[in-house]
């Protein structure tokens, strides 16, 4: 993991939170997801305040609200289970709008979209204000197994690979005057998955044989040991006790 990784989510910037260890951020964003899923989802009131708490982190972190919006589209398909919800659930049925809608499933539709939507904001600011590789680094430095951190690790720069490959397929496919139109020349593009995934698996099986004869023995070595100061952790832990603080609250009111 020595080498440097970019990753299209991230923001680069000089701020508080970019300077916060790893480990810390990834430690708090859990603690937070964990603290909403535990609220009840009868307090609305509790999930406007986390709200209010993630945009004061994006305000520190200097994460324009149209960054974050934009990159909160990928739950859109969990919006839209929670939209049908209404009106499959079963249960006592309530009137809205002139419909007849599941009570039940109402509350299940908010208990979704809520906690799911906070907790992808959550992990967006995390990845907005980390880097790929600090990510890794901070799973390491949490005791995360370490076959997990490398098959991640792996993942991600094959990931790039393949997709380099891919389009040099793609440019050497239009050079020869391809162009995909229809039902007929999907057999060309099958062709062309087969042939990636072939190079794919040789190209693994090489780099693999390059690591076991330069000593790799199942760990990778590391090369920055990131630490973190007991300010840092306090900082870090700003947003997941007052989360809790909130949650307890919501616990507590009738």
């Amino acid at each position: 993991m020595g080498a440097g990784h970019a990753h299209k989510l991230y923001r680069a910037g000089r701020s508080p939170v970019h300077a916060l260890p790893p480990h810390c951020k990834i430690a708090a964003v859990f603690c937070f997801v964990l603290v909403v899923v535990s609220t009840p989802r009868e307090a609305a009131w509790a999930f406007g305040a986390y709200a209010l708490l993630l945009a004061g982190v994006a305000a520190a972190a200097r994460i324009p609200a149209g960054y974050l919006l934009r990159r909160l589209l990928i739950e859109i398909p969990f919006v839209a289970f929670a939209v049908l919800m209404p009106f499959i659930a079963e249960g006592p049925r309530v009137a809205v709008l002139g419909m007849s809608l599941s009570e039940s499933g109402l509350w299940s539709a908010w208990n979704i979209l809520a906690k799911g939507t906070l907790g992808v904001a959550a992990s967006v600011l995390l990845a907005s204000t980390t880097e790929l590789r600090a990510l890794l680094l901070g799973l390491q430095r949490l005791r995360m197994p370490s076959l997990l951190v490398q098959i991640a690790s792996f993942m991600i720069r094959y990931g790039d690979v393949i997709s380099d490959e891919m389009r040099r397929m793609r440019i050497a496919r239009q050079s020869r005057g391809f162009e995909a139109r229809g039902v007929r020349h999907w057999g060309v593009l099958a062709s062309s998955a087969g042939a990636l995934f072939i190079r794919s698996y040789e190209r693994g099986e090489r780099v693999h044989l390059a690591m076991v004869s330069r000593g790799y023995t199942g760990t990778m070595p590391v090369i920055d040991d990131v630490t973190a100061s007991r300010a840092q952790w306090t900082h870090a832990a700003a947003l997941p006790l007052t989360a809790l603080a909130v949650c307890l609250t919501g616990w507590m009111l009738p």
